[in-house]
């Protein structure tokens, strides 16, 4: 065989083992920890910085917070697959220092409204202090709770990204794993491509793993697996490892995986339709055909004698309800449909 033909050949050639490396600056065969990476001309790395009220606020309760706070690691799980760049114990120094100053806050305005109520409007002091006490501690109780909430409701938006975005993501990955190209190398192109969203900030953090902390592909994908919030990507990236280091085949791999979700996205789409219709339906009896009942009834009342209740009461009402209640019904049934069908930017 000629030896041109013969290098064809090996170009050619997507065996396991060259269709899994790595592909770094250098031809160094094995890889001990930290290893050469060529970056664009003056690239400088790029430091996690607290801003000055986190910064603030660890420096104020940190210590308390490492010494007292129990081990979360729910919370440390949150805060990755959130991609909240804090540590746990950081993000609940600044939670506790704004429940504080929310106590703070609450108990001025306390003090002041019960010295008001009492001083000029002559009311029990009983009623005042029970009023008082519980303005004190709602509002920090509350916002304690958002606040330890807000890295899993952050968690949670970017799996409904990943999810919405996965079927083009997989259109993407299996038309380069059509071209017998490297896994690393589709996962790295795929950290360069914005329409994926969230998919792309998962790439890149792969392809962190691989180029700059010299950890192999598999294990990144793995590592990748275990912090993503999303289960369909998690599903899908425990399906490449397993499949890879069973001997089996990516390339038809990612194709089934790019139809399976091509036809999940279809259902999806099929089910959002006929909540669509349940909620329009919803819409037609609760916003709009109720409210003119109650008007017209209402209406009637006022102005027939006789009719039951006091009439000015019963136009006040009337106006309350055309003013307050039909707006804000529409508003609310307005940004729900919103929230729930709008389309992600691909």
């Amino acid at each position: 065989m000629p030896p041109e033909v013969s290098d064809i050949f090996a170009r050619l050639e997507t065996s396991k083992k060259g269709y899994l490396k790595t592909q770094t600056s250098e031809d160094i065969t094995e890889h001990w920890g930290a290893h050469v990476v060529r970056l664009p001309s003056g690239a400088v790395p790029e430091y996690v910085k607290l801003t000055k009220y986190q910064e603030f606020s660890w420096r104020t309760v940190g210590k308390a917070a490492r010494l007292r706070a129990k081990p979360n690691p729910k919370l440390e799980l949150s805060l990755l697959q959130a991609h909240m760049r804090m540590r746990p114990e950081e993000f609940v120094a600044v939670v506790w220092m704004t429940t504080i100053l929310v106590a703070i806050v609450m108990a001025v305005i306390a003090v002041t409204m019960g010295s008001v109520l009492i001083a000029l409007l002559n009311i029990d002091a009983a009623f005042v202090l029970i009023f008082s006490v519980l303005l004190v501690l709602i509002p920090p109780v509350i916002t304690y709770i958002i606040l330890m909430a807000t890295p899993a409701s952050k968690a949670k938006t970017r799996g409904r990204d990943i999810d919405k975005r996965i079927g083009p993501a997989m259109s993407f990955i299996s038309a380069m794993a059509s071209a017998d190209v490297n896994v690393d190398v589709i996962f790295k192109e795929l950290s360069r491509q914005p329409i994926y969203g969230e998919i792309k900030t998962e790439a890149e953090w792969i392809t962190r793993d691989t180029e700059l902390l010299g950890i192999d592909i598999l294990s990144a994908i793995g590592k990748a697996a275990q912090r993503t919030p999303s289960a369909k990507f998690q599903e899908f990236l425990q399906g490449v490892v397993t499949t890879s280091t069973s001997g089996g085949q990516l390339k038809p791999y990612f194709l089934q995986k790019a139809e399976q979700f091509e036809k999940e996205s279809k259902l999806d789409v099929r089910s959002q339709l006929e909540s669509l219709g349940l909620m329009a339906e919803t819409f037609v009896t609760v916003v709009v055909a109720f409210p003119l009942f109650l008007v017209v009834i209402m209406a009637i009342m006022a102005i027939v004698p006789g009719g039951g209740g006091n009439p000015q009461f019963t136009v006040t009402l009337l106006w309350l309800v055309v003013l307050l209640m039909i707006p804000i019904s529409q508003f609310g049934f307005i940004f729900f449909i919103w929230n729930s069908t709008k389309e992600s930017s691909v």
